[in-house]
């Protein structure tokens, strides 16, 4: 038995959180509640309690109401841990709800210095890839943090799957796939057979409560980015 004189009485370790990023376009509350009756179909469970960072850039200069906007949030089932792109004057209220200020640092815009007759540069780029061998059951969730997720067995009901990168299935997806998670636009959700709750590619949706697209028998699926819409078709093999 470990001494109870050595061990130390709190210990911390790097853990992996996977948040929903909500984006604002609205500042008004009554606006806010009905779009999330109508995306949630007045399901309970629909976000089961998802961490979520609000990000208010889009509404930047209207004024948010954040002592009714955060108990909305939780009323339908997602839980704000940190606001994006506030307003300095927002953050003591903002704190006063327990939420955290996410600051995101703007990448600056170096002029491009191109030499004269220079040879085409080559880039390539090694993705890697986490390999999950065994079904994901109902309940779990599994994140391939700045990766690609391959997954050689199905994914049931109730399960989650997130990756930074593309998901693969070779399998069966019967629950829900989120690609692209911190927002890379060209990831992609592939699999042998698909039947999910929800797709996402770099934070937007798809459900499927009216039932999966007819597509072609005995070929792959392909979820991917077109515009602001989630397309999804038949992948053609070739030959």
């Amino acid at each position: 038995m470990q001494n109870s004189l050595t061990r130390k009485p709190i210990e911390i370790k790097i853990s992996t959180v996977v948040a929903v990023a909500v984006l604002l376009h609205e500042a008004s509350t009554p606006a806010l509640e009905a779009a999330l009756k109508e995306m949630t179909a007045g399901s309970p469970d629909f976000f089961d309690d998802e961490f979520a960072v609000i990000d208010v850039e889009s509404i930047a200069a209207e004024t948010v109401d954040w002592d009714a906007l955060v108990p909305l949030f939780k009323a339908h089932g997602l839980h704000p841990v940190a606001v994006r792109n506030a307003r300095e004057e927002d953050y003591t209220i903002i704190r006063s709800h327990g939420l955290s200020i996410d600051v995101v640092s703007k990448p600056r815009h170096e002029p491009e210095v191109i030499a004269a007759q220079a040879e085409p540069q080559v880039i390539i780029r090694n993705n890697p890839a986490m390999v999950i061998d065994t079904p994901v059951r109902a309940g779990q969730r599994i994140y391939a943090r700045g990766a690609d997720l391959i997954i050689t067995a199905s994914v049931n009901n109730g399960a989650e799957v997130i990756a930074d990168g593309s998901i693969h299935i070779y399998s069966t997806l019967r629950g829900r796939a989120l690609a692209g998670a911190t927002g890379n636009t060209e990831s992609r959700i592939f699999a042998l057979q698909m039947e999910p709750e929800l797709v996402s590619i770099a934070g937007i949706y798809r459900t499927f409560e009216n039932g999966f697209p007819d597509l072609q028998a005995q070929h792959p699926v392909q979820v991917r980015l077109i515009g602001d819409s989630i397309e999804v078709s038949s992948v053609k093999t070739v030959g």
